[in-house]
């Protein structure tokens, strides 16, 4: 055991101890911090996260508290709902995000939505990308809905919401889309796409590059919780 976040250990045994881990490494705590906060046993944080088991609503809500969230949130009340539910927060603040953080805030891969337009008009679909060179890339079939991008100025949104605090960030790339055929291209987006594979599934071989002709941001702030 140790006191830092658990980031190799297996994965947990159910949904739940799935959401309580990824919650904690999120907040950067290890399993002896988030027992102190949960007035616990380290030991039992750890059977938690890797057993499956049932527990008492008391140590369900310090545990929700300790990692900033909801029960509902940890036991997967809240999967097949639409983030934002939720009311708004008191005094919130809506900011412009700089370049730099736009870039950190997209990371080097996750999910986000592209844009497209075909015959049948604009349409939205979420991606498994990866981000490189200055560059957003995703992964798809000649025949999908996001393929319709290439050769065209699309959009391209990254967001997170954070249901407990009400706040929350987007980021939205515009620029031109291109498919990418030279061979070492696309080694390099296979190199770096080995740490997401699309969640889809299936035979999804055809890359996509957007190149940002503009990059913005912006967050929601609560300034009093």
């Amino acid at each position: 055991m140790t006191d830092r976040p658990q980031k190799d250990s297996p994965p947990a045994a159910g949904d739940f101890g799935r959401r309580v881990a990824a919650r904690r490494e999120h907040l950067g705590l290890s399993r002896r911090e988030l027992a102190l906060r949960t007035a616990s046993a380290p030991g039992y944080i750890e059977y938690v996260e890797t057993q499956p088991g049932s527990h008492g609503m008391g140590f369900m809500v310090r545990l929700a508290n300790a990692l900033e969230t909801t029960v509902d949130e940890l036991t997967g009340g809240t999967v097949d709902l639409p983030p934002g539910v939720g009311r708004a927060a008191y005094h919130p603040e809506l900011v412009e995000l700089g370049q730099e953080e736009c870039w950190k805030l997209l990371g080097t891969h996750g999910v986000g939505r592209v844009v497209v337009s075909d015959g049948r008009g604009p349409a939205v679909f979420p991606v498994n990308y990866v981000s490189t060179g200055g560059e957003v890339a995703y992964r798809t079939s000649p025949d999908s809905g996001p393929a319709n991008a290439a050769g065209h100025e699309t959009a391209f949104e990254v967001d997170h919401i954070d249901e407990a605090f009400s706040r929350g960030w987007s980021v939205l790339v515009v620029g031109e889309a291109q498919a990418v055929t030279a061979p070492e291209a696309v080694q390099r987006l296979e190199e770096h796409g080995s740490v997401t594979s699309p969640w889809a599934g299936g035979q999804r071989d055809m890359w996509i590059t957007v190149t940002p002709g503009r990059v913005t941001g912006r967050r929601i702030v609560v300034r009093d919780r």
